[in-house]
């Protein structure tokens, strides 16, 4: 496995060092490039293209943060990478080009985005796992579903793998799973079949029992997203070792 000190040594930028309103998108070029310049840390999300590309994006549809509507997974890499982000001169991308930018200056966590299907996408997770095994940058991946962990796991055993999650008691994002799963889910039973390396818990469920069991027993760091307020920042620091933050400078004071 490798080292995953990086995780806990600088605070994560939120799909990178974002400012909408400054022109600078979630995920995009210029969001990275702005979290080098401070020398964060940078988390982003990984969305399959109807070929199987690793695309550097959040969301299920195009609609939010492009001209474009639909579901990002009905288009090609190269029909997506064609596509101009709303509000600036950035152009969607591939997980390749991210490697490519930031080429191990700061440590790398990605969220593989999941749909929970019955069959998780072997062939795209073991496409990332070849890219990322071939990186040799600080990195390390994420992900609300256990079954693509567990993918990651036998395709690239190397890389640091995290238990992501929260309560699940909110219906309306977890209403589909049933109320097994969601007690698997809020108590990371899956962890045995995972062997997460840390756990990135939502602050506002924070202190939560399987975190922290995993946190005093294995010496698993807990990596808490997304922190915004004052608030946020006083519950992150008396129950995590590190923030997933945005629209403030994690750096001031």
């Amino acid at each position: 496995m490798r080292d995953i000190a990086w995780l806990t040594s600088r605070p994560i930028a939120h799909r990178g060092y974002h400012d909408a309103p400054r022109g600078v998108l979630e995920n995009s070029p210029s969001a990275v490039e702005a979290a080098l310049a401070r020398g964060f840390s940078i988390e982003v999300d990984l969305q399959p293209s109807a070929d199987g590309k690793a695309m550097v994006f959040h969301d299920d549809a195009l609609d939010r943060l492009t001209f474009e509507t639909g579901d990002i997974r009905d288009r090609t890499a190269a029909e997506l990478t064609r596509l101009q982000m709303r509000g600036g001169d950035d152009r969607l991308w591939v997980l390749e080009d991210l490697l490519g930018l930031v080429d191990g200056k700061v440590g790398l966590c990605i969220e593989l985005k999941s749909r929970f299907a019955r069959r998780p996408d072997a062939e795209w997770i073991g496409g990332i796992a070849r890219l990322l095994q071939a990186y040799p940058g600080p990195v390390a991946v994420k992900s609300f579903d256990p079954d693509m962990l567990e993918l990651m796991r036998a395709a690239a055993p190397e890389i640091p793998r995290g238990a992501l999650g929260d309560g699940a008691r909110d219906l309306e994002e977890w209403g589909r799973a049933s109320r097994m799963d969601r007690f698997i889910l809020r108590n990371i039973l899956y962890a045995p079949r995972v062997r997460p390396s840390f756990v990135s818990w939502w602050v506002k469920d924070l202190p939560a029992l399987a975190p922290s069991l995993l946190r005093r027993a294995f010496g698993l760091p807990i990596i808490t997203w997304t922190v915004r307020t004052a608030e946020d920042r006083k519950r992150a620091a008396a129950f995590a070792d590190q923030i997933v933050f945005e629209g403030f400078d994690a750096d001031a004071p």
